[in-house]
């Protein structure tokens, strides 16, 4: 039986190029499941096994790892930081109970860091902070350190200095127990020593050690008091207020360091030891009923409790398909049968591994608290609860973003098609970001994702992994439709044809609704003139309607509706007759309200040398961009800004043109706005015209 108390389920999360990867690595390196340290920019690093992550250098899906470090077992799941794979990181958090954010030494809080950190504040995950890459040119702890303040608005709590910077960067001091840790230039993490602080550091150690005690005593009223009249805390009093202010996240034990060169990486290991929560310590996981309202049950974190556990995560390798399980209660043996509450049907277990990225490990059982991967499951998609079959319940659904952009596809060759077909259903039950749909009037497949990058990896997956050739056509937007105006109207359905007709009457406003509002259906109908009952069927017309707009047949978005007088037959009234005529009412007044096309809105950020910030802002500004926000650091400017989707095709190649190649950016979904009426005529005449040669 194994002791909870030495779990740690651990995410390891940042913007592209913080250092993620090769934390992880150095990780692995040091609790002994490596022995031979692979490198990102080699790509030879162990949780980057794709073909494309290694030739990318960057993260795209997560991987788990599983390691030993002071007799405590650490689940570690390396996540993406680009943007298009936002969705791994989201997923990921939902089932870790602690998480280590990565911030660049130089780069400082970029902009998916605070995207991420943003999901983790929604999970409630607890948190430590590691500054890397301090040997870098340009690095400044305390820089990044104040940027965590600001622009995260999170509260820092040091427990590590940095001795020396970039080149200079020695090693660290540890605030609590006031002693430097140096390391020798052999690379080797194991080679360091333990030695007085450096002269001209003492004053700021003691006095971040004093900042660090305020504020970790805060967690504890009584200690607080006493250090207050004059009596220090021990060092395990200190620990667990730190421990207890950490899980409650009134702030974020802070180190710093730098993976690559393996300096300051025990004193990490040790923390996530001391501060992060085991999986007995955070909050338990609401169940829910059916339609996801929260049942006011919870998921107790007990080996004795019924199995419960929620599958976060789908892939497909070569020995199948792959279903990630974290485990919330219970326990989980070899040849159980088990129940998949979304779906009602039941599994037996088979084979069932302990990851180590690419490779594993067999297992015979598995308890609450692990996180494992069971081969071979059918049905099983990512956000299914699976359960005793005796018990069945329903842990929290998640939530996924909806795709931006798509891209027309086809195979080259006929023979190409039924493998295209088999190839997409595995990476759809993959990536819940990454939607395929087909045009029913021209046969072609359309893909549908978060980004160009997303798409593209996705083409190549095909290429390579399935072996499918595909024609690629060019990215088209997710654009919406909307209203403008708020009218009256009324519409009255009536059908005679012998026998019982149909009739139903309905006098209704419709209104633009609050932005992200979707479709809201109200009902201010008095003296009976329209029977309760027929509510359901009116509000389900006119939703059904929201698919198709009138303008070029994209969705509608943000409309009310409000129900305030009609009509009805006592013989010929029914539900079939309100919906019908809440379906007339949409096609005949939309068309008088102003109908509007709306465009995805891009929060971009773009990272520039100080010498062509003109350059870019002027760019920016041709692509109908919003600039927000300039912010001038030490080895360049950062430009934020809103720009329509449809003007960023490309813009990677453009600005590593304008900037000499040392121009990057980030950008994820903001929001949908009105589009110019030049733009939205061409977009309406493009659709015509490909609805024509159908």
């Amino acid at each position: 039986m194994a002791d909870l108390s030495k779990y740690r389920n651990i995410g390891i999360f940042a913007h592209v190029d913080a250092g993620k990867t090769t934390t992880t690595e150095r990780i692995l390196k040091l609790t002994g499941m490596i022995h031979k340290i692979g490198e990102v920019h080699d790509g030879e690093s162990t949780t980057d096994f794709m073909e494309q992550e290694a030739e990318r250098g960057i993260t795209i899906q997560s991987a788990a790892v599983t390691c030993e470090w002071k007799k405590h077992r650490f689940n570690v799941i390396d996540t993406p930081g680009h943007v298009d794979f936002t969705v791994e990181v989201y997923r990921s958090l939902k089932v870790l109970d602690g998480g280590i954010g990565v911030f660049c030494g130089s780069g400082g809080v970029e902009p998916q860091s605070e995207t991420n950190w943003r999901y983790a504040n929604e999970s409630k995950v607890a948190r430590l902070i590691f500054v890397n890459k301090l040997d870098r040119l340009g690095a400044n702890f305390y820089r990044v350190k104040d940027q965590v303040k600001n622009v995260l608005g999170a509260n820092p709590l040091v427990m590590t200095l940095p001795i020396g910077e970039e080149d200079d960067f020695v090693g660290v001091v540890d605030v609590l127990s006031q002693k430097a840790y140096v390391w020798d230039d052999s690379g080797q993490p194991e080679n360091y020593e333990v030695q007085d602080i450096p002269a001209d550091m003492v004053d700021d150690a003691a006095a971040y050690r004093e900042e660090m005690i305020e504020t970790a005593l805060e967690a504890d009223d009584d200690l607080l008091m006493a250090y207050m009249e004059g009596e220090e805390p021990t060092e395990e009093q200190i620990k667990a207020c730190i421990r207890k202010g950490t899980n409650e996240l009134m702030f974020f034990p802070t180190y710093c360091g730098s993976a690559f060169k393996n300096k300051g990486m025990q004193l990490l290991l040790d923390a996530v030891v001391d501060y992060l929560p085991a999986p007995t310590e955070v909050n338990p996981q609401p169940l829910t009923d059916e339609e996801g309202e929260p049942t006011g049950e919870y998921a107790i974190v007990s080996a004795d409790e019924p199995f419960r556990a929620l599958a976060f995560k789908i892939m497909d390798d070569r020995f199948g398909a792959l279903t990630f399980v974290r485990v919330y209660s219970g326990r989980l043996k070899k040849g159980d049968t088990i129940l998949n509450s979304f779906t009602g049907k039941t599994e037996r277990i088979g084979r069932m591994v302990e990851m180590q990225a690419e490779d594993r490990t067999e297992l015979t059982e598995a308890q609450a608290g692990d996180i494992l991967a069971i081969v071979g499951m059918k049905n099983v998609q990512t956000g299914h609860t699976l359960c005793d079959v005796k018990q069945p319940c329903t842990l929290e659904a998640m939530v996924f973003p909806e795709p931006v952009i798509s891209i027309a596809v086809a195979p080259k060759d006929k023979g190409s098609t039924e493998k295209m077909g088999i190839a997409i259903g595995k990476m759809v039950a993959e990536d819940p970001t990454f939607q395929v749909e087909t045009d029913e009037d021209s046969g072609e497949t359309i893909l549908r994702g978060m980004g160009e990058l997303h798409l593209d990896i996705k083409v190549d997956i095909l290429k390579r992994t399935y072996g499918v050739d595909l024609q690629v056509g060019k990215p088209q937007v997710a654009y919406r439709e909307t209203i403008t105006q708020a009218i009256e109207d009324s519409y009255t359905h009536k059908k005679q044809s012998g026998g019982s007709g149909q009739f139903g009457k309905i006098d209704y406003r419709i209104k633009p609704g609050e932005p992200n509002s979707g479709f809201t259906f109200t009902s201010s109908v008095v003296g009976g003139n329209v029977p309760k009952e027929f509510f359901p069927a009116i509000e389900k017309g006119f939703k059904g309607m929201m698919d198709e707009g009138v303008l070029a047949g994209f969705p509608v978005l943000d409309v009310e509706v409000e129900l305030y007088d009609g009509g009805f037959h006592a013989v010929d009234s029914s539900a079939v007759a309100f919906e019908i005529a809440a379906k007339g009412a949409f096609r005949q007044s939309i068309p008088k309200a102003g109908p509007q096309l709306i465009e995805p809105i891009m929060k971009v950020d773009v990272f520039t040398p100080e010498d062509h910030v003109g350059d870019v802002i002027g760019d920016l500004n041709r692509r109908r961009g919003m600039i927000k926000d300039q912010e001038a650091g030490t080895t360049g400017v950062r430009i934020k800004a809103d720009v329509p989707l449809s003007e960023m095709f490309g813009y990677i190649g453009h600005l590593r043109t304008m900037t000499s190649g040392r121009g990057q950016f980030s950008m994820e979904f903001s929001h949908y706005n009105q589009c110019p009426n030049n733009v939205a005529e061409e977009v309406i005449a493009e659709v015509k015209e490909r609805n024509a040669k159908k």
